[in-house]
């Protein structure tokens, strides 16, 4: 019987390339078939540059795929900021958050990790955000939950939803700072010693069930639209996933030709969003929907925000404190700082990942620092420009990496160039806030939902058969639940007499991360158990280097533009945790990476992009 992974999306190609494939050393013991040898090749590694073209195309493929994320960040945050009914500073905040994700992108790329991995907004630090908005004093006044009696125009309005962005930005801003220091500084490396599967696997997936209200409340405005949604993203992204569907495409030898291409696997998101969109922009035009307000299915409409696509600019330029001064507070620090250590812990995961299936050798120390501190920057720029959210490194994308074959970090590249574009085009996020709220549910439910699953997942690598461990995991995921949500019923329960302590008590108990990871990490940690039972050896196994080093490492981990080449002369730069350390008798006169693997060819012979072999999904 033929294996299964003959009929697996991911072992295919999702585009027909032209290339030349170098195979690496089978390490293991009984030879691979030449299916899996197949499937295991990579027609660009992180260090080849494709044609132009296919650059731009996979470009776009990663931007649509970090689409969904994108712009479920700030359609969330509308709420705690009061602007349900103003499409048009919705539209702004995804201009804004699209451009600070290609210039994060760009960074990261050329001067972070230096790996195929896009950069976008995070749900860790959406979590603690909300929970900052939800306190008494950030509440939304109750007019401004009715679309008519709300003036967007007003100075008043203006100020009440401005307000509360400016005190999520000075809170971003300082928290940010904790991550640069933390990634430039290399202490990255001693907190990743104390936290293991039972610390992460609650924190993350309490990240999406903490969101349930919020999918509810857009899924019940129309739940069959919802319930239309979420069925063609998951018909797309799990029925129709192994089926390809040919496109034309041309090459010399071929001529004009067909290939196929994984649609399905590759944009299900964005095919079930549109899909259901344009259901919907049907229903509207023959009034099978309600058009009295106050009907049950009013909102599943698409004529709503109808002026927002005529007064949106067709140039904006977000620019930072375009929102006024950013303010701080204690409360507001200490619970994005929950949230940005959330963040570090899945991005040093996301650049292994990101390393295997793009033909890299597991990154050295110093580019998980250098990458941790570009992170922090870009937090920092986010809240700068007043995106209300921080970045972080993309899973999605990473997991495209293995769809298409194509590692090139110029590819990436490619997206960041596309995202600052599509900010700087205000049309483009004026589009995206006309999709009816069911629709937005129907998706939220998905995402949600895989977000939670993805933190259980972390569990694979410690002993569920242990009743220690089953009860850590159970008890923090229960408390991560039960307290937050008995806080936000009895807000006015905490009460020690100090105003200050009062508030970050609130934000940091009605965080359910927080709250989920704080009991998982202390009980994870005293509670007598070894280091196999509780998954550390395995974690650390799953993320340690491997005999399997495809590229020569301080090729694809050094720093760009000759930066080693001026700076290996002084005798302090190996002390940098940032930068790659040299050996000071290498004969290229410069040193060569510690960390490095032989090189497959000499040094002074270019041979043609090379393909190497790369870890599947």
């Amino acid at each position: 019987m033929a294996p299964e992974k003959e009929s697996n999306g991911l072992d295919n190609y999702t585009f027909a390339l032209e290339g030349r494939f170098c195979d690496l050393p089978d390490n293991e013991k009984e030879p691979a078939s030449s299916t899996d040898e197949c499937s295991n090749k990579l027609a660009y590694c992180v260090t080849d540059v494709p044609p132009w073209y296919l650059c731009i195309i996979l470009g776009i493929q990663h931007c649509l795929t970090a689409f969904g994320g994108i712009i479920a960040i700030p359609l969330i945050l509308s709420q705690g900021l009061c602007l349900q009914h103003d499409g048009l500073t919705q539209s702004h905040l995804i201009s804004t958050i699209f451009l600070v994700s290609g210039v994060c992108t760009l960074l990261q790329v050329v001067f972070g990790i230096r790996l195929p991995i896009l950069q976008g907004g995070t749900f860790t630090l959406l979590a603690p955000s909300m929970a900052l908005l939800s306190m008494p004093e950030w509440t939304c006044p109750a007019w401004t939950q009715n679309a008519s009696l709300v003036n967007t125009s007003s100075t008043h309005f203006i100020e009440v939803w401005q307000s509360r962005m400016r005190a999520l930005q000075g809170s971003i801003i300082v928290g940010s700072v904790f991550q640069v220091l933390v990634g430039f500084s290399g202490l990255i490396g001693l907190f990743m010693r104390f936290i293991g599967p039972l610390t992460i696997a609650p924190t993350i997936s309490l990240i999406g069930l903490s969101l349930f209200d919020s999918a509810g409340s857009s899924a019940g405005n129309h739940w069959g639209i919802s319930a239309m949604t979420t069925a063609l993203i998951i018909l797309f992204s799990q029925y129709l996933r192994h089926i390809p569907v040919p496109f034309p495409a041309y090459n010399k030898d071929k001529r004009l030709h067909t290939s196929p291409v994984y649609v399905f696997q590759i944009l299900p998101v964005l095919l079930g969003i549109t899909l259901s969109w344009t259901i919907c922009y049907i229903l509207t035009v023959y009034n099978v929907l309600p058009a009295e307000p106050d009907k049950y299915g009013y909102l599943a409409r698409t004529d709503l925000k109808g002026d927002v696509m005529s007064q949106a600019p067709w140039l904006v330029f977000p620019y930072p404190g375009q929102w006024g001064r950013p303010t701080v507070s204690l409360a507001g620090v200490i619970g994005i700082l929950a949230g940005v250590i959330s963040s570090m812990i899945e991005s040093v995961g996301d650049y292994h990942a990101c390393a295997r299936l793009s033909g890299a050798p597991p990154p050295p120390k110093h580019a998980i620092n250098r990458g941790i501190g570009i992170e922090g920057i870009g937090c920092l720029l986010a809240g700068a420009w007043g995106t209300g959210n921080g970045t972080t490194s993309y899973s999605e994308n990473v997991g495209a990496l293995g769809i298409t074959k194509v590692g090139s970090r110029m590819v990436i590249v490619a997206s960041g160039v596309l995202m600052v574009v599509m900010g700087i085009f205000g049309k483009v996020g004026a589009i995206f806030t006309t999709i009816p709220s069911p629709v937005i549910g129907g998706m939220f439910m998905v995402m949600f939902g895989v977000i939670s699953a993805a933190g259980v997942s972390n569990l694979q690598y410690a002993d569920m058969n242990s009743s220690r461990n089953i009860f850590i995991f159970g008890f923090s995921m229960f408390t991560g639940l039960v307290i937050p949500n008995w806080i936000l019923k009895n807000s006015k329960a905490i009460s020690t007499g100090v105003v200050e302590l009062d508030q970050v008590l609130q934000v940091l108990l009605t965080t359910s991360m927080f709250v989920g990871g704080f009991f998982g990490f202390i009980l994870d940690n005293t509670v007598p158990g070894s280091k196999h039972e509780r998954g550390i050896l395995a974690w650390n196994k799953a993320h340690e280097d491997d005999s399997s080093n495809t590229l020569e490492s301080g090729k694809v981990y050094s720093l760009p533009f000759g930066i080693n080449s001026h700076l290996c002369s002084s005798s302090w730069f190996r002390y940098i945790p940032f930068c790659p350390p040299t050996m000071p008798n290498s004969s290229d006169g410069c040193g060569a990476v510690a960390n490095s693997v032989e090189p497959k060819q000499p040094l002074g012979q270019q041979e043609p992009p090379q393909v190497i072999t790369g870890a599947g999904l």
